[in-house]
């Protein structure tokens, strides 16, 4: 089997372990069970804590004493047992803890999946990186779209049967990862060696450099809004099923169908990253991306599933390039912008201010909001101005972005990204 094939296995899994359960947990949630909104933003704030914690932490790991492709098997198989024991919860407390746990061993593995990919590319064949990973990278999406779909499908998106379907898959991924070719920490402890280079911690020393430290720090911003769509679309598009005009609509019966043509979307997307890198440069595709976070939340706000039915797909249409562009792009710029013996060290500090502060802060503040301000008598939400918010936060970041980072992209794409 070659590299290439068994690289793109295993971005497929890795997302279809997410996929199976992370759109749908709304309708669980709010349908199903009809707990709270603010403790869902609660639970919906363990990938942020969790990714706060436990990227940085493995990047360490993986940098200095442990395989990469190790560390990432174990991880997998630990996420799938303990979402198994989420399926089983009966209150939300419990839910939350497990939910807590399982974040905690997962998240790691988004950052570390990059970072293993990068260097098997690297070492193990002739590939440019930049070119060939967005096409691997691709099949992640598929997997997570498949997983969306097999949850619908099949009737469980209200159920905990997506939490074993994940789990299954899981723990398969971890076993496979064993398989893959060895990744060896890059950062070994030197004699005489300072503190910090003996706690892995040199990757912090990033944020000394005033490029790196606007990338995080606008990292953060955006990643207080990547996973607001995830957390409410499914349930903003089931919202709709209470109005006797849409009750029978395609768009109520297949809601997470519907919201699968944003990750469908997404697979298009991906593949033309290097051309935008080259074209754009980073700060474009990045400002591009925050662009389009202010689209996909204005079109969310005036869409409805009948007349406004296209503004709702032209929404999902437009979450491909949101997501991609600022995700992959920011993955591939911590790439090619840091040394290679820290390197699964920052792609832990990326995933830790994206989906790790920006995402607590979403989740919180965000679930705040809608239980503050935005319920309507009956106890319906307020989406249509709910959405609006959302895309005018959006719209803030990009404008203090395009003013304040400074980046020249002439060797984004050509530069050399051997050891």
């Amino acid at each position: 089997m070659g590299i290439k094939l068994r690289l793109t296995i295993m971005n497929f899994l890795q997302l279809f372990i997410w996929g199976a359960w992370l759109i749908t947990i709304s309708v669980y949630w709010f349908n199903t069970n009809q707990w709270s909104g603010e403790t869902f933003g609660a639970v919906f704030a363990t990938l942020g804590f969790s990714s706060i914690i436990m990227p940085p932490l493995t990047g360490i790991i993986a940098d200095r004493w442990i395989n990469a492709e190790k560390l990432y098997g174990i991880l997998q198989i630990l996420y799938g047992i303990s979402i198994y024991f989420v399926s089983r919860c009966s209150d939300a407390h419990s839910f939350y803890s497990w939910m807590f746990l399982a974040m905690l061993f997962y998240m790691p593995t988004i950052s570390l999946n990059n970072a293993i990919s990068y260097y098997i590319l690297k070492n193990y064949t002739k590939y440019d990186v930049v070119k060939v990973f967005p096409n691997i990278r691709v099949w992640g999406t598929i997997g997570f779209i498949l997983a969306m779909w097999v949850t619908n499908l099949s009737g469980n998106k209200g159920t905990p049967n997506q939490f074993i379907i994940a789990s299954v898959a899981a723990i398969v991924l971890g076993l496979y990862s064993f398989t893959l070719p060895k990744c060896p920490p890059q950062n070994l402890t030197q004699k005489n060696a300072s503190v910090i280079d003996m706690l892995g911690l040199n990757a912090f020393k990033l944020f000394l450099q005033k490029k790196m430290a606007l990338f995080f720090f606008f990292s953060m911003f955006l990643g207080a809004a990547l996973q607001l769509t995830n957390m409410y679309g499914d349930t903003f598009l089931s919202d709709f099923g209470k109005d006797p005009r849409y009750a029978n609509s395609f768009v109520i019966r297949y809601s997470t169908i519907i919201m699968s043509i944003s990750q469908i979307s997404e697979t298009l997307f991906i593949l033309t990253i290097p051309f935008f890198l080259k074209k754009f440069g980073i700060k474009n595709v990045m400002l591009i991306s925050m662009l389009a976070w202010v689209l996909r939340f204005g079109l969310f706000a005036f869409g409805d599933p009948a007349s406004g039915l296209w503004m709702i797909v032209l929404s999902c249409v437009v979450y491909g390039m949101a997501f991609d562009f600022f995700n992959i792009s920011g993955s591939l710029f911590i790439e090619t912008n840091t040394d290679y013996s820290i390197r699964s060290s920052a792609q832990g500090l990326f995933m830790m201010m994206t989906n790790g502060f920006g995402a607590v802060a979403g989740s919180y503040i965000s679930g705040y909001l809608i239980q503050k301000y935005f319920i309507l008598p009956g106890g319906n939400k307020d989406w249509h101005h709910i959405w609006l918010i959302f895309a005018g936060y959006a719209l803030v970041v990009a404008v203090l972005f395009s003013v304040s980072f400074r980046y020249k992209h002439d060797n984004l794409v050509t530069e050399n990204l051997q050891h």
